[in-house]
């Protein structure tokens, strides 16, 4: 029996360490992207003497407040070159972390509703194709034949004119993900703290030097905000302000259905997002809340919105239940694209912040080139447009034009 019984204990995916009073690098923030850039050091550049840092637990914030869709359909080349890398990436880590992630490879479709959004289209899907990403334009027969529960007939309030196929978008299981990069970290020797905040960053002569938490003070030769929402508070501890806020996103799902709906679908007109999980229930989400806050408190009006724009265009919806909702936060910049850079304010201080909608598809991808940034203190190329100086020079992303007219609302 005792045998019996340590069969049946769960073990840890990963062990607690005690915390040491030097790092070479702290990372703040215990989500996809702090887990991902920790475990690309170790692994990738040797460097194991990382502590990731998170005030809660492990994927408390938006990387387990979110519907985990992933795709490489945004607007400019910048971006999609990373996210497309980005997709390539994840049945790798399944392999390499030995973790099943439950990539579902179900194809994005995302609905035009009027000509301007059909234009976008164009442009997004010509960007694409250019870059050898596969994505195509669908007229409203080929968008019913993949979800044939859509009403493509004149009765909606927005009549589908079109919609953009990108086949190699699908979902994963976000939890997963974090526990996968977490156990894939520890297991290379970075030590992972939960509970931990972080209430001041020390500096000295224009360089980080390292943070004092609640457990006390950490000295550190490099430290990396990737907090997600909360990222840029930290940085108004070092008196670092950026152009980026924190609102608030929402998320449900109904009661469990037999499968219909086997590709993630969106329309930005209607403001809203679906696709139907492994247990059957469908997951949906809408655009964010319109004022600045912290808040993750979920509100009646988007339960009212959400079914009102499902049952328009998928009319099959109507009398299904709402079971949970959710909401995490979503820290836009005025392009939607984020920051990664190097030396900001201080040397030996690593931004990733202002993802937005877009922070846990990009998770993995930025973490490999932010661990590359980190260990050799130099940009790699592919994410150097999305430095902070581009806010000041006026060269923002367009991601924000293209987003508006055909939907940015999947997280």
């Amino acid at each position: 029996m005792a045998m019996l019984r340590d069969y049946l204990r769960p073990t840890r995916l990963w062990a607690p360490a005690p915390i040491k009073p030097h790092y070479q690098v702290v990372i703040i923030g215990g989500g996809i992207h702090g887990l991902a850039t920790a475990y690309f050091l170790a692994k990738t550049h040797g460097i194991r003497d990382v502590a990731v840092l998170e005030r809660h637990y492990i994927g408390f914030g938006g990387s387990g407040r979110n519907t985990a869709i992933v795709r490489a359909n945004q607007r400019t080349a910048a971006s999609v070159r990373l996210y497309d890398e980005g997709l390539k990436l994840w049945p790798v880590l399944v392999d390499e972390l030995d973790f099943n992630l439950m990539f579902f490879n179900s194809g994005n479709l995302n609905l035009a509703h009027s000509e301007a959004a059909v234009a976008a289209f164009r442009m997004a899907i010509g960007t694409a194709n250019f870059l050898g990403i596969r994505s195509e334009l669908l007229d409203p027969l080929q968008c019913r034949e993949l979800i044939p529960a859509l009403d493509i007939s004149d009765r909606p309030e927005h009549p589908i004119q079109a919609g953009m196929y990108h086949p190699p978008g699908g979902t994963l299981r976000h939890d997963a993900v974090v526990w996968a990069l977490a156990k894939g970290a520890a297991a290379h020797g970075v030590h992972i703290h939960q509970g931990v905040e972080v209430t001041g960053i020390d500096t000295d002569g224009g360089r980080v030097t390292g943070v004092q938490t609640n457990r006390g003070a950490l000295q550190c030769r490099q430290l990396g905000i990737m907090a997600g929402g909360y990222g840029t508070a930290l940085c108004t501890l070092i008196g670092l302000e950026l152009p980026v806020h924190p609102l608030t996103i929402q998320a449900m799902v109904t009661q469990p259905l037999k499968p219909f709906l086997n590709h993630v679908v969106s329309s930005g007109a209607y403001h809203v997002y679906a696709t139907q999980t492994l247990k059957g229930e469908i997951a949906t989400g809408a655009h964010m809340d319109p004022q600045v806050n912290y808040t993750t408190d979920p509100t009646a009006r988007y339960f009212k919105h959400q079914a009102e724009a499902l049952t328009d265009f998928m009319p099959v919806l109507k009398d299904v239940k709402f079971m949970r909702t959710w909401a995490g936060l979503a820290d836009m910049t005025p392009d939607m694209a984020p920051i990664m850079d190097a030396n900001v304010g201080f040397d030996g201080l690593y931004l990733d912040v202002g993802w937005g909608y877009f922070g846990f598809k990009a998770g993995p991808i930025a973490g490999k080139y932010l661990a590359e940034m980190i260990a050799r203190d130099q940009i790699p190329e592919i994410i150097s447009p999305f430095g902070l100086g581009r806010f000041l020079e006026n060269r923002y992303a367009g991601e924000t034009a293209g987003a508006m007219k055909y939907g940015h609302w999947d997280s």
